[in-house]
């Protein structure tokens, strides 16, 4: 069985038993989306958002990558794919709340952590990752520097950091900002634990994250 084959099994699942009912809702979903909350996520396998937070069609607006990452504003012209769908999540959309989420285990952060990508040029594997990756340099560099042998706690750092670096660079956004500001828009941040399927919620004020 290839694995096409086995997606579109599921795809006969969901026609079967998740389409009929939610047929009203979906069908309320073809005249357009209105969520209220954006979420940030990891492209990893194992972290889909949709699924930890048993949301319904419709519910979330999400984009995924490497490491969870938001880019800072940057006004250059490019393909600034994350950047897009933050623009049309929050003023097309309208979006009240956006949440950074990131998990264990994150291989983007790692990559970031011990640098194993860094120098790679076009054409090698790694370039860009080690590119996107480079946004936490700074973070990866204080992690290194109090955990030098690079043990657990401090890739658990690393991830943890990876969405403080996000927060601050959606907060470059001067319509991101200027909603917060305004208290029409929240910013949250959240890490996914996969070994415990647990998630922790970062208490910004004191700078931890806590079990939701």
């Amino acid at each position: 069985m290839t694995q096409l084959t086995s997606l579109l099994k599921g795809y006969a699942r969901f026609r079967q038993h998740e389409w009929p009912r939610e047929r009203e809702r979906w069908s309320e979903l073809a005249e357009g989306q209105n969520p209220k909350t954006m979420v940030i996520a990891c492209s990893d396998s194992r972290a889909d958002p949709a699924t930890i937070f048993d949301t319904r069609p419709g519910e979330i607006f999400v984009v995924r990558n490497v490491a969870a990452l938001a880019p800072p504003y940057e006004t250059s012209r490019g393909f600034h794919g994350v950047s897009a769908a933050l623009e049309f999540a929050v003023t097309q959309l309208g979006v009240e709340e956006i949440l950074v989420m990131g998990h264990g285990k994150c291989g983007g952060c790692a990559a970031a952590l011990t640098g194993q990508f860094k120098d790679t040029t076009p054409g090698e594997g790694g370039h860009f990752i080690a590119d996107w990756v480079r946004m936490l340099e700074d973070a990866s560099d204080e992690v290194r520097a109090a955990h030098p042998q690079l043990d657990e706690d401090a890739y658990l750092e690393m991830e943890r950091e990876a969405i403080k670096v996000s927060l601050a660079n959606l907060r470059t956004f001067p319509w991101i900002a200027e909603r917060e500001e305004q208290g029409e828009l929240k910013l949250h941040g959240a890490h996914f634990s996969i070994a415990e399927g647990r998630l922790y919620i970062l208490d910004e004020a004191e700078g931890d994250f806590r079990p939701a």
